[in-house]
């Protein structure tokens, strides 16, 4: 039995609809690859966690397998639009990673193309329904929808999400990111606001 977790993840899962369809990825850069390991003995579109990716106009994107996603149309001090074939689409700059021919996302083309073209659908989100990847992965259920707060119960964790992260797939609600990096999200917010609060304490009870 494990210990659920309630915790809020903030703006850092965000997806809002827009001429050029603003959908962030929740993938943080250096977690690509993992998402999408290459086959054994190859290692098509590598990325180097420790090394920043290039992002700039004309830039091809390519996913973690190698496929090509589209173009960097623009990009400024947090954002980048990928032009694919369909599409534009605006992506927080840490949804990118730096692979060995480019940028590299954790998404393919047609996966980006289903993100924004959900994003255009109305909305419905209730208690009961299964959130998934724009891949078509579970991620969990809604388990509650308060104001504008949605709480997501994985197998591990739960987590409340704005409204805003979810844009709505073909069977149903999806948001950019698997359970397991979902619950690694929560994991991580937990820790922070676990230390967090402990410095209030000891300031305001000195020795």
């Amino acid at each position: 039995m494990f210990d659920r977790k309630m915790l809020m993840i903030g703006a850092s899962l965000t997806l809002v609809a827009a001429p050029a369809y603003a959908f962030q990825s929740t993938m943080p850069a250096q977690s690509a690859p993992a998402a999408n390991p290459a086959p054994a003995g190859s290692t098509p579109a590598a990325t180097t966690p420790s090394a920043a990716p290039k992002i700039a106009q004309g830039a091809t994107v390519y996913d973690p397998k190698g496929g090509t996603v589209g173009t960097i149309d623009s990009a400024d001090a947090q954002y980048a639009v990928v032009a694919t074939p369909s599409n534009k689409v605006k992506l927080p700059l840490s949804s990118f990673a730096a692979g060995e021919k480019g940028p590299v996302i954790a998404m393919t083309q047609a996966e980006l193309d289903a993100a924004a073209q959900g994003a255009t659908k109305q909305l419905t989100l209730n208690v009961g329904d299964t959130v998934k990847t724009a891949q078509g992965a579970e991620v969990g259920k809604i388990e509650a929808v308060e104001g504008d707060l949605v709480t997501v119960a994985t197998a591990k964790t739960k987590a409340k999400l704005p409204k805003t992260a979810f844009a709505m797939g073909d069977s149903g609600p999806v948001i950019g990111m698997t359970a397991e990096q979902l619950d690694a999200a929560a994991g991580a917010a937990g820790a922070s606001a676990a230390s967090a609060s402990t410095t209030p304490q000891s300031a305001a009870n000195p020795s």
